[in-house]
Parts: C-alpha cells; structure tokens; sequence
C-alpha cells in the first residue's frame, strides 16, 4: 500500500516533528498510512515512542542523505 499523506517535517525539532504528525493522523482512516520525513535527530526516538504511545504501527524507518523516512500506519 502506498502511504495516502506525505508529511515533510524536515528542518523542525522536536517535538514539532511528533505533534505535526499526530495531526495528520486526525485527518487520516484507520488503517491509512502516512509517510514522514525528518531530520531532526531526535526524531529516531520520538517516532518510534509516538507510534508504541498511540497503538500506530510503524511499518518502517529508514535514512538517507541526513533525512529519516518513517512509514506509519493509523490505528483504529
């Protein structure tokens, strides 16, 4: 399944990252996946504990160039 959203949220820190993407999430259906895409350092930590907190699944995490790309999976 191809993410239904895309969320840059690159060149903010935390937690604008995390709160900008649990916003997204209101918008989206259960099940619906949204991509992100971060450089913040932090957010290697803080995606992960988002998705665990919330019950997102986080189908996937990868980095590249100096940006992180996570791949999640609304709950629901």
């Amino acid at each position: 399944m191809t993410p239904k959203e895309t969320l840059d949220a690159r060149g903010l820190l935390c937690p604008l990252p995390v709160l900008k993407l649990r916003k997204r999430l209101k918008s989206l259906g259960p099940g619906e996946e949204i991509a992100m895409h971060a450089d913040d350092p932090a957010a290697v930590i803080d995606v992960p504990h988002f998705c665990a907190e919330s019950g997102h699944v986080l189908l996937s995490a990868a980095e590249a160039d100096g940006v992180q790309t996570y791949v999640i999976r609304k709950s629901g």
